[in-house]
């Protein structure tokens, strides 16, 4: 028997589409490899997990993130690498190199409120998870980044995943460098942590 809780929003044959940058990328392979193909962050842990627990729902797990990222980026390829993929569920994870190229806020939440709004018209059943860029010590440029991630997850209904106070938090119990190595990247300790806050997230929401 699975000790793994369902999650409601992974229905029997649903596809389940993880966005973003180097952090959701997980230096994933680009062919059709298996073993690769999820790379091997927190979108695999999320995967594995419920697709080793749960076989007989046939869950379609996809990551499309890719190294090095800004909304600018994302926007370019959002037809391709979203939209016509015709997600059920749609996780986005952006922003920590829009914080490190000084992306204006109001830049960076404009095209991401579009990017969701056209997300919304291809499907208005999609659910949306928005992950809030994170730091391992957030500057102020972070955090208006995470006050632009937060507004919109209410402005479209999304589940928001608030990681910055699950790293904060985890750095009560060991140094930050247990968790992200080098400030932006976890760790695959701060992988699991993000996984778990993924699921709890959306189980709360969903």
């Amino acid at each position: 028997m699975s000790i793994v809780e369902p999650l409601a929003a992974f229905t029997p044959q649903a596809r389940i589409l993880f966005q973003g940058d180097s952090i959701t990328d997980g230096n994933r392979g680009r062919s059709e490899d298996p073993n690769h193909v999820l790379g091997h962050g927190y979108v695999f842990i999320i995967a594995a997990r419920h697709g080793a627990a749960f076989p007989q729902a046939q869950v379609d797990f996809l990551n499309r993130g890719v190294s090095g990222n800004t909304i600018v980026d994302l926007e370019r390829r959002w037809q391709s690498d979203a939209l016509a993929v015709k997600p059920d569920l749609l996780s986005v994870l952006i922003g920590v190199n829009d914080v490190l190229c000084a992306t204006p806020v109001e830049v960076f939440e404009r095209v991401y409120a579009t990017l969701l709004d056209q997300a919304r018209a291809a499907n208005p059943k999609l659910t949306l998870v928005l992950g809030e860029p994170f730091r391992g010590r957030a500057d102020d440029g972070t955090r208006r980044l995470q006050e632009a991630v937060a507004r919109l997850s209410r402005r479209c209904g999304a589940i928001h995943v608030p990681y910055q106070r699950v790293f904060d938090d985890a750095a009560t119990r060991a140094p930050i460098e247990t968790w992200i190595w080098d400030d932006i990247h976890p760790t695959y300790r701060g992988h699991q942590l993000m996984a778990d806050a993924w699921e709890s997230a959306a189980r709360a929401g969903c």
